[in-house]
Formats: C-alpha cells, sequence, structure tokens
C-alpha cells in the first residue's frame, strides 16, 4: 500500500482514535503523540494488513490499544484534586500549583463528530478519572468492551490472551468501577435548553463579580477543585468565599467565551491585565443537574485554551 493510500484510508479515523487514546490515558497532550505513534506504527505494518481479516477501522484500534498500554507502562494513575487530597476548610488557602502530577485533562467535544462515537460511553470528566483507577489492560478491555462493543473474541486477539483472561479482567473492572463512588455517572441532566440558561445565568454573574448570583445557581454539597493547584472545596458557601478572594485578588474585570469539554458544558474564563487586554486564565467544565450546578473543575493554565480553539487574550 503506498503511503498516499494509507493516508486516505488512515485519516478519517483519526478523530475517534484521539477520543480512544485520551480514554485510555486521561490527557489530550498525550492522546496527540499517541495517535500519531498509532498511524506510524500502522504504516510500518501496512503491507502486512489483510483486509480480509479485519477493517481499516478495526485493525487501527487494535494498534492504538497496544500502543496506549505499551505507553501507560510505569505511569501512574492522573487525577483530579479530589482524589489525591482531602477537601479543604479554608478559603484562604495558598494555591500553589503542583505541575509534579500527572492531572487529568479536559477534552474538547465542541462541534466535534467524535461526539458521535463518544456518545456510545460516558466521557464525563468523572467516569475517566474513575477508569484511571483501572490497571492498564483492564482499563483497555473495559473500554473495547462496553463502549467500543468488541466481541470479547476480538478483544483477546487484539490484546494477544485468552476470552477467559478478557471475561476475567473485565469482572475485575466492572467490579472495580462499582466500588468508586462516581457521583456524576448518572446525573439528572436538564435539556439542553435548561442546561444553556444555568450556563448563561453563571456566565453572566462571573462576568458581573456577583458572588451571591453564582452561589444561587450551586447545589448544597457543589464541589470546585482546580488541578494543577491540590486543591478542592465542597458546599455553596466555600464556594462563595472562594470566589470573593479571587475577585480581590485578580480584579472583578472578566470575561468569558463558552465551549464544551467532555460533553460537558464549559467556558474558558479570561481575566483583565495591567495592559488593558483579558488574558487567558482558566478553563472551567460545569455539571449541571435540574438541582443547579454540582461540579466545577477549573483547569488553571493557557496550554488548554489551544486545543479548545480559544485565543489566548481578548481585547
Amino acid at each position: 500500500m503506498d503511503r498516499d493510500k494509507f493516508d486516505l484510508r488512515a485519516e478519517p479515523h483519526r478523530r475517534e482514535l484521539l477520543v480512544h487514546c485520551y480514554r485510555m490515558l486521561g490527557s489530550i497532550q498525550d492522546a496527540e503523540d499517541l495517535v500519531q505513534e498509532t498511524l506510524l506504527r500502522a504504516w510500518r505494518a501496512a503491507d502486512s494488513y489483510d483486509e480480509q481479516r479485519a477493517s481499516m477501522r478495526t485493525w487501527l484500534y487494535r494498534i492504538a490499544t497496544n500502543a496506549c498500554l505499551t505507553a501507560l507502562k510505569g505511569r501512574g494513575r492522573r487525577a483530579l484534586p479530589s482524589g489525591l487530597v482531602s477537601a479543604s476548610q479554608d478559603a484562604q488557602a495558598a494555591i500553589e500549583l503542583n505541575t509534579d502530577v500527572a492531572w487529568l485533562q479536559p477534552f474538547p467535544t465542541a462541534g466535534d463528530p467524535a461526539a458521535a462515537i463518544a456518545a456510545q460511553g460516558s466521557l464525563r470528566l468523572a467516569l475517566i478519572a474513575a477508569m484511571q483507577y483501572l490497571p492498564a489492560r483492564q482499563r483497555a478491555v473495559l473500554v473495547l468492551r462496553d463502549v467500543l462493543d468488541w466481541p470479547v473474541a476480538d478483544i483477546a486477539e487484539a490484546l494477544e490472551t485468552t476470552t477467559a483472561s478478557v471475561n476475567s479482567a473485565l469482572q475485575r473492572a466492572r467490579a472495580r468501577l462499582a466500588e468508586i463512588d462516581i457521583t456524576e455517572d448518572d446525573v439528572d441532566e436538564p435539556d439542553d435548553r435548561e442546561t444553556s440558561s444555568v450556563i448563561d445565568d453563571y456566565v453572566r454573574a462571573f462576568e458581573a463579580a456577583d458572588v451571591n448570583g453564582l452561589t444561587r445557581l450551586l447545589t448544597d454539597q457543589v464541589v470546585l477543585e482546580m488541578p494543577p493547584a491540590p486543591l478542592w472545596y465542597v458546599g455553596r458557601d466555600a464556594y462563595g468565599e472562594f470566589m470573593a478572594r479571587v475577585y480581590a485578588m485578580r480584579g472583578p474585570a472578566w470575561r468569558v467565551l463558552p465551549t464544551v469539554a467532555n460533553q460537558q458544558p464549559a467556558v474558558g474564563a479570561y481575566v483583565r491585565g495591567d495592559d488593558g487586554r483579558f488574558h487567558a486564565h482558566s478553563l472551567q467544565v460545569f455539571t449541571v443537574t435540574k438541582a443547579g450546578i454540582t461540579h466545577n473543575v477549573v483547569f488553571f493554565g493557557q496550554d488548554l485554551f489551544a486545543y479548545f480553539d480559544l485565543p489566548l487574550h481578548l481585547e
């Protein structure tokens, strides 16, 4: 197979392979690297590809899964602050960024055709975080079986193991996830219009530095966490106290651009600097239920903005 023909057949699968690698790795940056590795491995093995045995898509998924397993050897899990430390009781606690931790990252899904593929299984941050507790092979088996709906025999062939081994790994993976309290796995979601209304109200209150307006949109046990700061809070009062501190520290002048991350509503937040421009500050990913906002994961830093096609500055 010549390179042009290979690229023509492989390229349509790039985006869904990115989703797959993200599920395995919990990092958009690592997932992009592994997709590149997958396509390179596939190109090098193109002469051995037998389309009578498997479709191009299945073959690429097989290569991607094994590339991810190789990459995960010796790595710890990616986490959110709530999975590493206890909730803080001090709204004035020092915000110290810890870049030594491999933090979970959000995944852009706004206007993304991969969202249709992702809909086969949740991409919610809470579930991706929970899957990080699984050993790599269990994670792979769970994704291939429960998300991609592969037959057990095909998974065994892809991972070069037995069907009994696959069934055992799947059973252990499901049991482990059942032990983990994935509070957002079965949220009572409002419809799109109601969700948009809640986020619109939040944006208006956020840009107006209206702490009371913000807290009215939250549930009693709302969670606020802020990777890469190993810091998180529980409760409407703690959330409000922290936001009051943010406005006191950084000023009340903020702007917001909407986006979607992990099929959840999200925004890019910008704070006005001394030069009068608004600078990228954080990417915030919300969980919205009929009772209100139950979770906000605030990813500090500008490095993720490019993945969401968000500018670094607003005039």
